[in-house]
């Protein structure tokens, strides 16, 4: 084996480098900071490629070529055929600390990305249960107009979409829109993670349907 201060091939077994002195079971500290680096890199890439399917996925809709939904930010209806919709698959892997970061990184807009392409795939997967989830020109406008307060009616409703929804897919949701809205109201005094609770909530749920959305079709 080698020093890892030094460099010095050293038999194994050695305790100490003879050259410098340097324990041979030591922690390698820049070992350690190069694990670190590269989680960084690691989380900086996948943030990098979230960001760039969005503004493939913005540029595909400008250009006409959006297959799922034809209305737009209206989060209009999806071509059918008898009711079931074909030849889509929903996105199952959304994360909340990707969310903050791109959200962060992008002064809001990835947000409002997000929340239109999570509308779009909830109204896919639960068609058929006589309930749509508003598109986000509706969201946005109304929180805008009531000082959020739509905003959280918005999640409780679909909070309890995806709760109810739940059995039709073989699972069963601890957390429905009640739970959601508490989150959002009375955790947003505990120093503000609140809201992050909730939107991790609804995330969660989202993905659990749509990855089964996506078995089923």
């Amino acid at each position: 084996m080698f020093c890892k201060k030094c460099g010095t091939q050293i038999p194994d077994g050695t305790k100490f480098c003879p050259t410098c002195g340097e324990p041979a079971n030591s922690v390698n500290l820049k070992d350690l900071g190069q694990g670190a680096v590269d989680a960084a890199n690691s989380a900086f890439n996948s943030a990098e490629n979230e960001l760039r399917n969005a503004a493939q996925d913005v540029a595909n809709g400008l250009n006409g070529n959006n297959q799922s939904f034809n209305g737009g930010f209206n989060g209009g209806n999806v071509g059918n055929n008898g009711g079931q919709y074909t030849g889509i698959k929903l996105k199952e892997d959304r994360s909340i600390v990707m969310y903050i970061l791109l959200t962060i990184v992008t002064c809001g807009i990835y947000s409002i990305y997000f929340v239109y392409k999570l509308i779009q795939d909830v109204n896919i997967a639960m068609a058929g249960d006589g309930e749509e989830t508003p598109g986000i020109v509706k969201y946005l406008l109304l929180s805008i107009i009531t000082c959020g307060i739509y905003g959280w009616y918005w999640m409780y409703c679909l909070g309890n979409r995806l709760a109810n929804n739940a059995p039709r897919y073989g699972m069963q949701f601890q957390e429905n829109g009640t739970t959601v809205l508490l989150w959002f109201i009375l955790g947003s005094f505990l120093c503000g993670v609140g809201p992050i609770i909730g939107w991790h909530i609804i995330i969660k749920n989202t993905n659990a349907i749509c990855a089964a959305y996506n078995r089923a079709n």
